[in-house]
């Protein structure tokens, strides 16, 4: 009985140190439309700069290797910037320390639990709020979103 409230307690205090991770990746998501597998693979060298001096991601999809081009809004590169000295980012050569598909889409679920919300949270729903809510709201044209999201 005792080990199962350690176990418990382990586990509500992982949750809660995942918070502000998960909240950074989900806005990540939303302000990039880019996959679980895009987002859990991305690199410095995806991150390019124009002759205007803004910044894009320029990377290959995982699932279909269409190239796709995206503009590193200020949001999402905030959140690059705050996880860019991340021992685990350093290790791995990635920009961003994403847990498993399956682990992130758990808490995520939770967190929706615990706000109240009825829809399933998880890293594709914030693709298509990428679609719908930022691209589409600011009126980019459907033939560039669909280029967007490879």
């Amino acid at each position: 009985m005792q080990t199962n409230a350690i176990l418990l307690y382990y586990n509500a205090l992982t949750f809660v140190f995942y918070i502000p991770l998960l909240v950074a990746l989900i806005v990540f998501y939303l302000y990039t439309g880019l996959a679980f597998i895009d987002v859990y693979n991305l690199r410095p060298e995806h991150i390019s700069e124009d002759s205007n001096g803004n910044l894009w991601i320029v990377k290959a999809r995982e699932k279909t290797n269409n190239l796709c081009n995206i503009p590193l809004l200020s949001i999402p590169k905030q959140i690059l910037e705050k996880y860019k000295d991340n021992p685990y980012c350093l290790d791995k050569g990635v920009m961003l320390p994403v847990p498993c598909n399956q682990l992130m889409n758990s808490y995520l679920k939770e967190i929706a639990d615990l706000c109240g919300i009825r829809k399933n949270l998880t890293t594709h729903t914030a693709r298509h709020s990428f679609a719908s809510v930022i691209a589409l709201a600011n009126n980019v044209s459907l033939p560039n979103v669909s280029k967007m999201l490879g």
